[in-house]
């Protein structure tokens, strides 16, 4: 039976932060370092929910690693080595708790903004464009359906909350304000690329990349002048069911909801539950819980698998 871990402690490595899925440590002798590691919690609205995920965590590490094997070509990233036998002694003495769903990652500055990426009109930005006609305060042509294609890949950034806050949309152009022109432009273009990429590989499987966000670090500079770019780093998990919306493409059809491989199973739940009254944390039941682990499953082997058909 997989175990279900939805929190960790040692007592040797210095908690520094519980993010709604992952615990972040320091690493004893290693100012530079840190360790990652994702738990089986599960968040939805912002909300971390009470249950956990049997095994989420390790599917999570599993298809990051091999998402950033795939991109490297296009942006380096955070990751070490998810080897925990290749780990500090600090580190390998847990590895019971730790194996398959920790990296040791480089210590970056994290660039306060999630860059979102859309190809289709869902999840937040169909709510918004249902009211104000836009998304992220970029207008769109009139007439739009839910889960429609977009005409053009499009950056849709927001904050980048705390565990229990709200993330807030941003219009690139507020991006810009936040974290500097020069930088937002340039995670604009790599976000885009690695989408694009990603949209690809997804295709090829069956699969279509409706949304994603991704996490931007800055590593410090190693010389004066060195530029932005060749400090840029992907940093956190990337490309999984829990930061993108994946769904069937033979099934595909504007106009509604998608059948998805993503956290939206578990939105619908939450939603019908709104509507009678009951909140988003209380307690999840059992057969809800396997329908995520298994959809998140399925992610996993169908993006990792080979090719399947094309869209």
């Amino acid at each position: 039976m997989t175990t279900t871990i939805t929190s960790t402690s040692f007592d040797d490595l210095p908690l520094l932060n519980r993010g709604k899925v992952r615990d972040l440590y320091a690493v004893p002798g290693a100012d530079d370092q840190l360790l990652m590691v994702a738990t089986d919690r599960i968040s939805a609205f912002d909300v971390v929910l009470p249950a956990g995920i049997p095994g989420k965590g390790q599917l999570l590490t599993s298809l990051s690693l091999e998402w950033f094997r795939l991109i490297e070509p296009i942006i380096p990233n955070h990751l070490i080595t998810a080897d925990v036998d290749a780990m500090p002694p600090a580190i390998k003495k847990h590895a019971d708790v730790l194996r398959g769903r920790t990296m040791l990652v480089k210590k970056a500055h994290v660039v306060p903004i999630e860059a979102i990426v859309r190809s289709y009109l869902s999840g937040s930005a169909w709510k918004e464009y249902k009211v104000k006609g836009s998304i992220h305060g970029i207008e769109l042509p009139k007439g739009l359906v839910e889960s429609d294609k977009l005409s053009n890949v499009m950056f849709t950034p927001s904050t980048k909350a705390e565990a229990g806050e709200k993330d807030m949309n941003l219009h690139p152009d507020e991006a810009a304000k936040l974290i500097g022109v020069e930088l937002c432009a340039l995670i604009a273009e790599k976000a885009i690329e690695i989408f694009n990429f990603a949209s690809k590989h997804a295709a090829e499987r069956g699969l279509i990349l409706a949304d994603t966000k991704f996490e931007f670090g800055l590593l410090p500079a190693t010389h004066e002048g060195q530029s932005l770019k060749e400090r840029l780093i992907l940093v956190d998990e990337v490309l999984t069911p829990d930061s993108s919306r994946f769904w069937e493409a033979k099934l595909y059809k504007p106009g509604q909801a998608q059948t998805s491989f993503d956290k939206q199973y578990l939105r619908d739940f939450l939603l019908k539950r709104e509507k009678e009254g009951i909140p988003y944390n209380s307690a999840i039941p059992d057969d809800i819980i396997e329908g995520i682990r298994t959809k998140y499953a399925e992610a996993l082997q169908r993006l990792t698998g080979p090719p399947t058909e094309a869209v």
